[in-house]
């Protein structure tokens, strides 16, 4: 009985251990696609990093006849992106953002408070003015990225600030109707 509770002790030991490492490397992993995003317009290196991340394969939820999915990791940041910012959109279940849904999206995120200043706007913080079939995918990773292992997720753990989702079509509100909005709070453990 003895060996088996050991037994026990060193296999949970090991399995925290394998957890907290894959953790760390995840967190590596999109602190290094963060960086490449943020420098995309002016390296050819960080394209390049960029590219090769997003061109990866992961390992994809669920089993198709006892064989293990893969998915890109393109393919998991647009479900995640779906998933958290596409609710009103009603996409299938573990249905893809595409360049419509992300640009549709893209303006109602806010960091900690409303604002279309570039402090509180996402997509003009990180210039993206416009969004199309060209970087759709690359400002949902930047999102993701940042949730993960950006600076927001450092100031959502530092500092309380959150990613905030708004209503649909706010540069078509008044100013009353924005002040008003019902605002959602998004943020990724881990």
């Amino acid at each position: 009985m003895n060996k088996e509770k050991i037994a026990a002790d060193v296999y949970n030991g090991e399995k925290a251990e394998i957890n907290r490492i894959r953790t760390e490397r995840q967190m590596n992993t999109g602190r290094l696609l963060y960086n490449a995003i943020c420098a995309f317009d002016t390296d050819k290196e960080a394209r390049e990093e960029y590219y090769r991340i997003m061109d990866g394969e992961v390992a994809a939820s669920g089993r198709v006849a006892g064989e293990r999915k893969t998915q890109t990791v393109r393919e998991q940041i647009l479900r995640v992106y779906a998933m958290l910012f596409c609710d009103e959109m009603n996409l299938p279940m573990g249905a893809i953002a595409g360049p419509d849904e992300v640009e549709a999206t893209a303006d109602r995120l806010y960091i900690g408070t409303p604002g279309f200043d570039p402090e509180h706007w996402y997509r003009m913080k990180y210039h993206f003015p416009v969004i199309d079939e060209d970087n759709y995918d690359r400002f949902a990773a930047l999102v993701i990225s940042d949730l993960r292992s950006g600076p927001l997720h450092e100031a959502v753990r530092n500092n309380g600030d959150m990613l905030l989702v708004g209503e649909l079509n706010p540069l078509l509100m008044t100013e009353e109707e924005r002040k008003n909005q019902q605002l959602n709070t998004v943020d990724l453990e881990g």
